[in-house]
């Protein structure tokens, strides 16, 4: 053990705690002198964390010095000079559980935080009027940076998708052991309009792309399909709407295309069904397997990130005006990234894949230590 591993543990932390403290530290100055401690026990030399936080190397070791003789304590941070903060630590501490919920939950019937919002309630709350660049200060300091949230989907069986993360590591290691590929198999819409995405602009100038305002029914529908293992991505561009027909049809172009033992993943939606599906599946020698996902997880669905994929680097912020178009410009992306299935492995992984790879590592750990005992 390390001399400063000693030393946290004399003051019952260790690493994992270092770090907690830096992320809850209630003003900058602390999280930057917690944040030298973590960097210390992580070996670095007091010198080199000097030069990444652009301190001096004795400050640096100072806060090491004032660590060792008072703990936790001697990394508090006092305000000695220049006007007092507006908001004191306890409501600070306020403002960042009221931000960690929604705006509702604090009294405030709005749907989300924004810098007016975190105005509302301080001087609600305690009759203080904060600026437009103060809110944005205490965000920040209160470690709040802003993301484009994902859907956490709330119908989701837990016990369902665990269930289904057993279930595919078998499957793959069946799957390895007859040579068969597994390809995960959705639907998706790319419209003539613009598809709105984050665009850089200079400071100052308005985010704005044209539309003609095409009609809503010019889009352009595809079926995809992707193998994780090899990379390979295989679509069909669909007429209308999907149906058991269309399905089956898709099914059939992927048995015909690609040899030997097929496993299909897609959801449960009722195109993937029905009476032409059903007599398909009755082919002889057809050697081919559809596996349901478990229900509202779109998250296990490997070929979501073709859709994603298409959006960000072909339809993002443009207006293709036609169908025709459109179909151009996507039937041409499926043409390139079949040249890319190194990137089709690494985008394509999903939530999926790494709990079936840690499942599959427990399991072979407590293989190799029932061996040992």
């Amino acid at each position: 053990m390390s001399e400063l591993a000693a030393e946290l543990g004399r003051w019952g932390l260790n690493e994992r705690g270092v770090r907690e403290q830096m992320y809850g530290a209630r003003t900058a100055r602390e999280r930057e002198r917690w944040h030298a401690l973590w960097l210390l026990d992580q070996g670095w030399p007091a010198a080199r964390v000097a030069t990444a936080l652009e301190r001096d190397a004795h400050t640096v070791g100072d806060w090491l010095d004032s660590f060792r003789r008072s703990g936790p304590a001697g990394l508090a941070f006092e305000q000695t000079g220049g006007p007092p903060p507006a908001l004191d630590g306890d409501q600070q501490a306020a403002l960042k559980a009221a931000v960690e919920a929604s705006p509702r939950a604090a009294g405030i019937d709005l749907a989300d935080w924004n810098w007016r919002v975190v105005r509302e309630f301080i001087e609600e709350r305690y009759g203080i009027e904060l600026g437009h660049s103060s809110c944005h200060h205490y965000l920040h300091r209160l470690g709040f940076v802003l993301k484009r949230p994902r859907k956490r989907l709330l119908k989701a069986d837990a016990a369902k998708r665990e269930a289904f993360v057993r279930a595919y590591a078998a499957l793959s290691e069946e799957a390895k052991e007859h040579s068969a590929k597994i390809f995960f198999v959705d639907e998706a819409h790319f419209y003539a309009d613009v598809d709105l995405r984050g665009k850089w602009v200079l400071k100052g100038q308005p985010a704005e792309v044209d539309s003609t305002c095409p009609r809503w029914g010019e889009k352009a529908s595809y079926y995809s399909a992707v193998c994780l293992e090899t990379g390979e991505v295989d679509a069909m561009a669909l007429d209308g709407n999907s149906s058991a027909e269309t399905s089956t049809a898709f099914l059939r172009a992927l048995r015909a295309k690609f040899p030997g033992p097929l496993m299909i993943i897609w959801d449960n939606s009722p195109v993937h069904g029905g009476d032409a599906l059903r007599t398909y599946l009755a082919t002889p020698d057809l050697d081919l397997r559809l596996v349901r996902l478990p229900a509202y997880s779109p998250d296990f669905n490997a070929d979501e990130a073709i859709w994603a994929w298409i959006r960000e680097e072909v339809t993002a912020n443009t207006c293709f005006g036609t169908k025709a178009k459109v179909r151009a410009a996507v039937d041409h992306f499926f043409q390139e990234v079949a040249t890319r299935t190194t990137e089709v492995k690494q985008r394509c992984r999903s939530a999926l894949q790494a709990a079936a790879e840690a499942l599959t590592a427990d399991q072979d750990a407590c293989y190799v230590d029932s061996i040992v005992a």
